[in-house]
């Protein structure tokens, strides 16, 4: 597999039933540009910019954390990004997949790399809140965000091995899934780490790397990543974890989240994670100014108010529990569906 480049397309790869080469997918993509739907487009837009003469593809951050921007990343790179999925996960040629992500983001590029570079048989659709509302069909692979996993979760078991990024598996969710009789991992990754870098099934606690891919912490126990496969520098996150070796982590929460109640230090990720079966909607814990303790907790809920009864809250320790509880009509989200805390907070209008 070292001398596989991003100009290789695999013999076995098919795409939607077809066999395709190279200048196959030429011809796809300038169908798409011209004819297809806004999903295609982009598609077909990915396809020229893959298979053009440049080393490299520039692609956008999600902006989560801050705006959106873009970065460099060079072909071979996400080339062998592939080949560790496929190693990690067990892909053979010839596997049946399922692309349901937007290519606009660096997750739904990579399914296409994988297909082209492991030999996979895949399916393309529309990128849906429900991938598989009208299909039957059984596949060996499927990468969806959450919210498609929990729109389809009656249908999941005609997919074997599902891997769900882009936003953290809420525990209901991750209760649900748990029953069901296949394979279901959660991933860790970023744009900068070319998609997933770790994965971990659901219900389980600690992520683990990918081939080739190590771990560590600094200072402020922030996730510190070497994957010389992909990045010759080391990749430093806002990410505080638990380091278990340099194989394994816990996520723990965002560094730039961190509020500091009087001295004691509250991870808004853990609180919401304690709350995650008791509020009935959608909602965010984040630190507002406090002249008495520097900051507090205030608990966003997204919709209109409703009463929250104060026997929740037990399941928090004194310090995490919320000094305010602030409601908004419809939070802000990133086109891959994560809550935007500073954007949403800026359309407070109930409290």
């Amino acid at each position: 597999m070292n001398t596989v480049t991003y100009k290789n397309v695999h013999n076995h790869f098919k795409l939607n039933g077809y066999h395709l080469t190279k200048d196959d997918l030429c011809r796809v993509a300038y169908s798409f540009i011209k004819e297809g739907e806004d999903f295609e487009q982009s598609v077909g837009d990915f396809l020229l910019d893959w298979f053009d003469d440049k080393s490299y593809i520039d692609m956008f951050t999600s902006g989560t954390t801050g705006e959106p921007k873009t970065i460099r990343v060079e072909k071979d790179a996400m080339v062998k990004s592939a080949i560790s999925t496929g190693d990690f996960f067990g892909l053979q040629p010839g596997n049946r997949v399922l692309h349901c992500l937007p290519t606009n983001y660096v997750a739904g590029k990579m399914m296409f790399v994988r297909s082209f570079i492991l030999g996979l048989d895949m399916d393309f659709v529309a990128p849906s809140s429900n991938p598989l509302e009208i299909s039957d069909e059984k596949y060996d692979f499927a990468a969806m965000v959450p919210l498609q996993a929990k729109n389809a979760i009656k249908k999941l078991t005609n997919i074997k091995k599902v891997i769900i990024g882009g936003v953290k598996v809420h525990k209901s969710l991750e209760q649900e899934l748990v029953k069901l009789p296949i394979e279901i991992y959660e991933t860790y990754g970023m744009t900068e780490t070319i998609t997933h870098i770790a994965a971990k099934k659901v219900g389980v606690e600690a992520f683990t790397t990918l081939p080739n891919v190590t771990v560590s912490i600094n200072e402020d126990q922030c996730l510190e990543i070497v994957a010389k496969n992909i990045s010759t520098e080391k990749i430093v996150t806002n990410d505080i974890v638990k380091l278990i070796s340099d194989t394994q982590f816990i996520w723990l929460g965002r560094f730039d989240n961190v509020i500091n109640s009087g001295g004691i230090k509250i991870m808004p990720e853990q609180v919401e994670s304690k709350l995650s079966t008791l509020i009935p909607r959608r909602y965010f814990v984040n630190g507002e100014p406090d002249e008495t303790l520097g900051e507090k907790v205030v608990l966003y809920v997204e919709g209109e108010t409703m009463n929250i009864d104060d026997t929740v809250f037990d399941v928090l320790d004194k310090y995490e529990k919320p000094k305010e509880i602030i409601f908004i009509p419809k939070f802000k989200e990133t086109a891959t569906g994560k809550i935007m805390r500073e954007e949403s907070k800026k359309l407070v209008t109930l409290k």
